[in-house]
């Protein structure tokens, strides 16, 4: 799909085959999911090469952020699918020149659905391509600090679920419980990783924009450049304390599971203990011997039921009593 944004553009996407040259006022070229013949056409457009999926994916900095021609070529990781609960990362390629801002991207992440709607109904936002640029790295970084403070949140609640003594009496099945808070840990920090990578990569992006000649003559542009850098560093440090606490719910909730499974075997152990010695009295009596006094004992069958009984029940009081069970 091929949009085209700024003041006196059609708020639709553009049929590639009907297009020859930019519409007067054209900023912001927007490639999403491109075809070979949107692609084409952008790169006469530009005068400038669209990279593909596989160039955008590269990691090293001398493909991410370079310049040619007088055009700047960047791409970073965006997060997206978080609201589907799939969280994970994709790179988007931004191609600046003097006049234009093109984007090419694979993903349909929630900053570019946003920022859209509001190029759309407020067309003068795309004034020119360094303003659209910084606008859209500003609500790439916004929607990165929502995320961060979901998952703040997220982690919070974590907490209260695993230090709320209330949330551990009775119940049945506890195995399940523990399974269900590791499961939600390992999504919490699956997004976690993903808000990291997309952090690290803002970061990137933006450290060398401001150290190139790019947006030195608009000193707005710069500042809010200098803005967004301080914010995702901001960012990057909280990501750490939730990470810290992530680790620290992580490391809670596997001693609960110890502590589980040493109560059953504390439970299994006093009952061993306590049906140990009537099966010893049992066993005692259970013998052949021809001379056994308290066989032809007119008592002595219900003075065995009754010491069988006292040694189940007097290792189950001193148990009770010691707080064992």
């Amino acid at each position: 799909m091929l949009r085209i944004f700024g003041p006196e553009c059609a708020d639709v996407p553009v049929d590639a085959g009907k297009l020859s040259v930019l519409p007067e006022g054209a900023i912001w070229i927007d490639l999403f999911n491109p075809t070979r013949e949107e692609e084409a056409l952008a790169e006469k457009l530009l005068g400038a090469n669209i990279p593909t999926r596989e160039e955008l994916a590269e990691i090293e900095p001398s493909s991410r952020f370079y310049q040619k021609r007088g055009v700047t070529f960047l791409n970073m990781s965006v997060l997206h699918g978080v609201v589907g609960g799939h969280p994970s990362s994709d790179p988007i390629g931004f191609i600046l020149s003097d006049k234009h801002l093109a984007t090419v991207r694979y993903i349909d992440p929630k900053p570019f659905i946003i920022f859209a709607e509001h190029v759309y109904a407020e067309p003068e936002m795309a004034s020119d391509a360094k303003t659209v640029f910084v606008r859209l790295l500003d609500a790439i970084v916004d929607r990165l600090a929502d995320e961060f403070e979901a998952a703040g949140k997220d982690v919070e609640a974590i907490s209260r679920q695993i230090f709320n003594d209330r949330t551990h009496r009775g119940q049945r099945n506890p195995e399940l419980r523990l399974e269900a808070l590791l499961m939600r840990i390992g999504k919490a920090q699956q997004l976690l990783a993903k808000l990291r990578e997309t952090s690290v990569s803002t970061t990137r992006l933006l450290t060398f924009l401001i150290s190139i000649d790019v947006i030195d003559e608009d000193v707005g542009n710069r500042r809010h450049v200098e803005s967004l850098i301080a914010d995702v560093r901001a960012l990057s440090d909280h990501s750490n304390f939730v990470g810290d606490n992530l680790t620290f719910l992580l490391d809670a909730s596997l001693g609960l599971i110890n502590l589980e499974q040493n109560l059953v075997m504390k439970i299994f152990s006093v009952f061993a203990v306590v049906f140990m010695p009537p099966t010893l009295i049992a066993g005692i009596y259970g013998m052949n011997f021809e001379h056994m006094p308290e066989l032809a004992w007119l008592y002595g069958y219900p003075f065995a039921l009754a010491l069988i009984l006292a040694s189940a029940i007097i290792p189950m009081w001193i148990a009770r009593r010691k707080g064992w069970l």
